[in-house]
C-alpha cells in the first residue's frame, strides 16, 4: 500500500483503542515506542465526569514524560459502557456540563486543538425534539469553551449497525447539527469529524463524502471495514482516500482509531513507514 499521499498529514493515534492491551498511563510511551508523537482520546474516565485532581496530573505526567501531544480529546462519553456521548441526554445536563470545562482544561495542558462532543443516543420516553434542543444548547456551549482554549468542537457521525439508537449516522445528518451549532455561536469553530469507517460501515460514498464536505471536514479517522482493524485487514482503498482528502485541501492529522487484528498494537503499524508516522 503507498501511503505517500498521507505524508502531508502526519497521524495522531487514538490510544483509547490502541494500546488498550496496556494501562492507560503506559499508552503514551509505548505509542512514542513505535514511533507517534501525538495521540488523542475518548473520555479516559469513565462515568467519572469530573476526575480527581491526582488523576488529571497522572496523566498529564503519562503524557508529558513520554513528549506526547494530545491532539483530541472528547468530551464525556464513556464509550466503555456502550454510551454513546451525553450532549442530548436529559439526565446528563449537568454531568455533561460540569464536564465541559474540566475537559477544556485536560485538553489546553496537553496542547489538544480538538474537543469532540458525541450526540448521544436517543432515549425511550423522551421527544427527539427535546433532544435535539438540549443537545444545540450543550453543543454550543461546549463549542464556546473550546475556542476559549483555541480549539475546535467536532460532531461525529457513527454507524447505525454498531449505534442503533444514535441519530447521527450519516455524514449529512452530522454536518447538519455543525451548521446549527455555528448558528448559535457565531464562532464557526465547529467542524465535522470525518470518521471513514463509520461512514462505510453505514454505505456512504466516501469521495463523495469528501468531495461534498471538505471544508467542513475539522478531524478524519479511519479504520478498515468490515472489521475496524489497521488498514489493508478490509476493503478500503486508503490510497486512494488519502489522495482525495489531499486534493480536497484536508490539512489536519489523520487519527487511527482501530482494533489491531492480532490484538497486538504494536505489529499493527507495518502499513504505516515509521518515518510517517510522527505528527507534522
Amino acid at each position: 500500500m503507498d501511503v505517500t499521499a498521507a505524508a502531508k498529514h502526519g497521524f495522531t493515534v487514538n490510544l483509547s483503542i490502541l494500546f488498550s492491551e496496556l494501562p492507560l498511563l503506559e499508552r503514551p510511551a509505548a505509542a512514542v515506542a513505535a514511533g507517534f508523537t501525538a495521540a488523542e482520546l475518548w473520555w479516559p474516565f469513565g462515568a467519572e465526569h469530573n476526575p480527581s485532581r491526582a488523576e488529571l496530573d497522572a496523566l498529564r505526567m503519562a503524557f508529558s514524560d513520554a513528549g506526547v501531544r494530545l491532539t483530541g480529546l472528547n468530551y464525556l462519553d464513556d464509550l466503555s459502557r456502550g454510551v454513546r456521548g451525553t450532549a442530548s441526554v436529559p439526565s446528563e445536563k449537568e454531568r455533561f456540563r460540569a464536564n465541559v470545562p474540566v475537559a477544556a482544561e485536560l485538553a489546553a495542558s496537553l496542547g489538544a486543538t480538538a474537543l469532540n462532543a458525541l450526540y448521544g443516543n436517543r432515549v425511550e420516553g423522551v421527544e427527539p425534539a427535546e433532544q435535539d434542543a438540549l443537545a444545540l444548547e450543550n453543543l454550543a456551549l461546549a463549542a464556546r469553551a473550546a475556542h476559549g482554549i483555541g480549539a475546535i468542537l467536532l460532531i461525529e457521525a457513527l454507524n447505525k449497525a454498531e449505534s442503533p439508537d444514535y441519530p447521527l449516522v450519516s455524514a449529512a445528518a452530522a454536518v447538519e447539527v455543525v451548521d446549527k451549532v455555528n448558528a448559535a455561536t457565531g464562532l464557526g469553530n465547529a467542524k465535522f469529524l470525518c470518521d471513514l469507517y463509520h461512514l462505510a460501515k453505514n454505505g456512504e460514498d466516501l469521495a463523495a463524502v469528501i468531495d461534498t464536505y471538505a471544508d467542513r471536514i475539522g478531524h478524519v479517522q479511519i479504520a478498515d471495514n468490515p472489521g475496524r482493524n489497521e488498514p489493508g485487514t478490509g476493503e478500503l482503498d486508503f490510497e486512494d482516500l488519502f489522495a482525495r482528502l489531499d486534493a480536497a485541501g484536508y490539512r489536519g492529522p489523520i487519527g487511527l482509531e482501530y482494533r489491531p487484528s492480532t490484538g497486538v498494537s504494536a505489529d499493527s503499524f507495518g502499513w504505516l513507514p515509521r518515518e510517517l508516522r510522527a505528527a507534522r
